[in-house]
């Protein structure tokens, strides 16, 4: 806690509206704080109550607010709820999901007992693990010591709101909800008593162990999720009126899931709900993906998000590989301003705004259930998601500048620190830091706070971006994917203003930071991504639909690659 407390000053500097802490709880760490022992304690490695309260109170004093990573599926089995409902202790006996298992013979004719369903655990393999002492099978749909919550409890449901009540006494300005679609599972009072299997998907090359052997029908995105996700929204809004000027509370969900299914988490037209996370730079764009293509998803989230509700826009998370690995190095400049000019909330991971590439990570080194759970000191790398994890790398000192250890940090360094680190970068006007920060200096024009928002692919590797605000300066975002330089002539884009004004110049780009030119010919280098600043627009009358851009740019801080070493 310390260690992210001494770093504020360099968040708020960099133009950064919100900290999201992945888990800060008290855990055995099996998954990286993800298997929670204690909602309300800290874990020691990373401080005490008291430093996590100076942290609020400091990161306050700067505007930075502080989101927490809320983890409502599972506990660690380490968890006194667990033990008391291994015991039988009422009301714990029903917080979690629990059954008997089924009968069946052997070729040879002896009874077996075998787990209540087919169902596969994230992580592969079953997800239902026996208990000796309770005579039973527990549910858990991540790693064996995360045994799954049962919500059809409303003790469960009162106790999980008090924990997020706990943390709004506090102090902090929301929530980050993990794996939310796994809340609920098929009801076995509606399936004569039992748990159903799950439809085999057909992939070819997969067995049973496989999380993607199945179609997960019985154990994702059930109706029941969204209604608990929409009485947390209320919880929340119950604090609007009572923390002065930080009394906005915002909560973002993490759910893998068909569009359609993603967008109910924002609520319906009488409640309120979550601010889904998009997940389609992640997902749908690629290296090879065309300015069409990466259009078309802009469009697909803006089209089916309902009226009045807040976009979001995610180039990287601690699951999925670093946009320069993802994507390439040459588009990381155009990825992280696509993000930060589009509508809505724009959520970068640590180290994307410095362009850090996955580091290597071997097989004696790796820590990710997911990789481990292969068993395979091969192919375990098509697994992992410790390359995207290892530690920020702040300057060319030993460990990056991320820890004053003498030995080993939790996942190693990167190999490139030596060269690519924040150091560097902010020594070098033409850096990725500094494209990034000049970006977000101008996130915050009311163009692209509450402009009308424009996307036009004008061949596969130019694509144009307008947010345009009656009244005010309007802003224009280019991007040229590829590697030859291209003049493009934007007269077709009537209501944008004729000059413009470089305000953020990527670093393939020739055009420079200040230089002025006329919308008719605008020189782009190969791979360049950059923002003009135009005036001040001025048409008005025609029906428009105005976008906002919430006021937290959230920098997601992974607790077991920053927090684990204070952040030092």
């Amino acid at each position: 806690m310390t260690g992210i407390t001494e770093k504020l000053p360099y968040l708020q500097e960099t133009g950064i509206d919100a900290i999201w802490l992945s888990p800060i709880y008290k855990s055995p760490m099996y998954d990286f704080g993800y298997d929670i022992t204690d909602y309300r304690q800290i874990q020691d490695e990373y401080g005490t109550m008291a430093d996590f309260e100076n942290l609020l109170n400091v990161s306050k004093s700067l505007g930075v607010r502080v989101v927490l990573d809320f983890v409502p599926n599972h506990t660690g089995n380490e968890s006194q709820w667990f033990n008391r409902s291994i015991a039988g202790e009422a009301p714990y006996n029903e917080y979690y999901v629990w059954a008997d298992g089924l009968n069946a013979t052997y070729d040879n004719g002896t009874f077996y007992t075998k787990p209540p369903s087919n169902w596969v655990s994230n992580f592969r393999k079953s997800a239902w693990e026996f208990n000796e002492v309770r005579g039973q099978y527990y549910l858990h749909q991540f790693v064996i010591g995360q045994p799954d919550l049962n919500y059809r409890s409303d003790s469960l449901q009162e106790e999980m709101k008090n924990v997020l009540r706990f943390w709004l006494d506090k102090g902090v300005s929301g929530f980050r909800v993990d794996a939310v679609n796994k809340l609920y599972e098929a009801d076995p009072r509606n399936y004569g008593g039992v748990y159903p299997d799950e439809p085999l998907s057909g992939i070819a090359g997969l067995g049973p162990d496989d999380y993607e052997y199945l179609i997960h029908v019985y154990t994702e995105n059930l109706n029941e999720t969204y209604d608990v996700v929409y009485n947390w929204r209320d919880l929340l809004d119950e604090y609007i009126t009572t923390q002065g000027e930080y009394d906005d509370k915002i909560m973002m969900t993490e759910t893998y899931a068909d569009l359609p299914l993603m967008i109910k988490y924002y609520g319906t037209k009488t409640r309120n709900g979550s601010i889904p996370f998009n997940f389609s730079f992640l997902e749908d764009i690629t290296m090879n993906s065309t300015a069409w293509e990466i259009k078309t998803v802009i469009d697909q989230w803006m089209t089916y998000m309902p009226s009045g509700r807040v976009a979001n826009w995610v180039n990287g998370n601690h699951d999925k590989s670093r946009v320069a690995t993802r994507q390439g190095v040459d588009r990381i400049d155009a990825m992280n301003m696509l993000a930060l000019i589009l509508p809505g909330v724009a959520v970068t991971y640590q180290g994307e705004e410095i362009g850090m590439i996955d580091g290597y990570v071997s097989w004696n080194d790796t820590k990710d259930p997911w990789g481990c759970n292969t068993d395979d000191p091969i192919n375990y790398v098509l697994k992992s998601r410790d390359p995207e994890r290892t530690p920020y790398q702040w300057d060319s000192s030993a460990h990056a500048g991320f820890s004053n250890t003498t030995g080993a940090t939790w996942l190693p360094v990167a190999d490139n620190y030596l060269t690519l680190n924040l150091a560097a970068q902010m020594a070098n006007q033409k850096s990725h830091y500094h494209f990034y920060k000049d970006v977000v200096t101008n996130r915050k024009t009311p163009a692209i706070q509450e402009g009308d928002l424009d996307t036009r692919a004008l061949s596969e590797s130019l694509l144009v971006v307008t947010r345009l605000l009656p009244g005010e300066a309007g802003m224009l975002g280019v991007v040229n994917l590829a590697s030859e330089a291209q003049t493009i002539d934007l007269t077709s884009l009537r209501l944008l203003p004729s000059d413009l004004e470089v305000v953020a110049s990527g670093v393939d780009c020739a055009l420079e930071k200040g230089a002025t030119l006329t919308k008719t010919s605008i020189p782009v280098s190969g791979h360049c991504a950059l923002l003009f600043r135009s005036g001040v627009v001025s048409y008005g009358g025609a029906a428009s639909t105005h976008y906002l851009s919430y006021p937290l740019m959230l920098l997601a801080l992974a607790s077991y690659t920053i927090i684990r070493t204070n952040f030092s």
